[in-house]
C-alpha cells in the first residue's frame, strides 16, 4: 500500500509521522512491523523513530512511537513537540492547549502560534520516578543517586531517573562524542538495567546550564532526546550542581527545562516540518 507521511524535527531528532485518522491509513502494527525499514536513513525515509497520529478516548490525541529496531518507546519529547505541531498545522484542532494520551500517561501541551504555524511547544511531562524500582533498575529499594556503577574496569557515578521511560545520567568533566559512542551502548544493555535504559552524558557548562551527549535505547546516538533533557534537568538539581531551571545544549539544538514545584517537569522547545512524501509499505 502507499503511505503517506511528514517527515519532522525536533532540535534535530527526526521521525516520519503518520496519520492515522486518514481514511485508508495503515494499521499501527503494519507501521511497528515496518519501524526498521522506514527509519533505514538508506533504503527508508530515516528517522529515529516512527510518529502516529491515533484517537483517544481518554485525550485530544494518542501517540504511538517505535524506534529504528522496531521496539516501542513510551513516550519521546522531541517527538511530541512534533505531533502537536502536525496535529495544530494540518487543522486537526484549533486548541493551542492540548491533552496527548502516551504509554507514559496523558501528557498536557501548550502551543505557541506565530502566523497560523505552532513555533514552540511547551510539555507538562508529569513528574519524574526516581525509585529505583521506576526505572527499572536492579538491586535494593531508594532512589539511584550518584551511585557507582562498574563497567569494564571504571566506575561511573549515576543517576536514574524515569520520565515514563529509563534514563541513567552522570556528570563527565567533559561531555563527549567519544565518550558517549563508548559508554552508551554497554549502559544501554547493562544486566542492571531489565528494559535497557537511555544513558546522557551532561557537562556543567554555565550557571544551570548544561551540554548533553545522548545514546537512545533502541536507535544509538542521536541529536536531541526530549525525555532525556527532562532526566538531565532532575539528576542535575538532585546531584546539587544546578538549580530547577536549566537550559540544556543538546546536539541538535537547546531546550529548556523547568522541574516545578508541584514535582511536574516541563520542557520547552521548537519543532519544524521537513517534507512530506509517500512510501510504499
Amino acid at each position: 500500500m502507499t503511505v503517506p507521511f511528514v517527515k519532522m524535527h525536533g532540535i534535530g531528532n527526526d521521525f516520519p509521522v503518520f496519520d492515522h485518522l486518514q481514511l485508508g491509513a495503515p494499521t499501527i502494527d503494519q507501521i511497528q512491523d515496518a519501524a526498521m525499514q522506514l527509519c533505514d536513513r538508506r533504503f527508508g525515509i530515516g528517522g529515529d523513530g516512527t510518529i502516529s497520529v491515533l484517537p483517544s478516548e481518554k485525550a485530544d490525541f494518542a501517540m504511538r512511537m517505535f524506534n529504528p529496531d522496531g521496539s516501542e518507546a513510551e513516550m519521546c519529547g522531541n517527538g511530541i513537540r512534533c505531533f502537536a505541531k502536525y496535529v495544530f498545522d494540518r487543522g486537526l484542532t484549533t486548541k493551542t492547549e492540548i491533552s496527548v494520551e502516551t504509554l507514559a500517561g496523558i501528557m498536557l501541551l501548550d502551543l505557541t502560534v506565530e502566523d497560523s504555524k505552532v513555533s514552540q511547544v511547551r510539555v507538562d511531562m508529569g513528574e519524574p520516578r526516581l525509585e529505583r524500582g521506576q526505572i527499572p533498575m536492579e538491586g535494593s529499594s531508594g532512589q539511584v543517586l550518584h551511585e557507582a556503577l562498574k563497567l569494564d574496569g571504571e566506575v561511573l557515578y549515576i543517576t536514574g531517573v524515569s520520565m515514563g521511560n529509563p534514563h541513567i545520567v552522570f556528570f563527565p568533566e567533559q561531555a563527549t562524542d567519544e565518550l558517549i559512542l563508548r559508554v552508551g551502548p554497554k549502559l544501554e544493555t547493562h544486566p542492571a538495567f531489565p528494559k535497557r535504559t537511555n544513558v546522557h552524558a551532561a557537562q556543567l557548562v554555565g550557571r544551570d546550564e548544561l551540554v548533553m551527549k545522548i545514546w537512545e535505547r533502541g536507535a544509538g546516538p542521536t541529536l536531541a532526546c526530549g525525555t532525556g533533557a527532562c532526566a538531565v534537568g532532575v539528576a542535575a538539581h538532585l546531584n546539587g550542581l544546578t538549580g530547577r531551571d536549566v537550559l540544556i545544549h543538546l546536539p541538535g539544538g537547546d531546550l529548556r527545562i523547568q522541574w516545578g514545584i508541584n514535582n511536574h517537569v516541563y520542557m520547552t522547545g521548537s519543532a519544524a516540518l521537513v517534507y512530506e512524501g509517500t512510501i510504499e509499505l
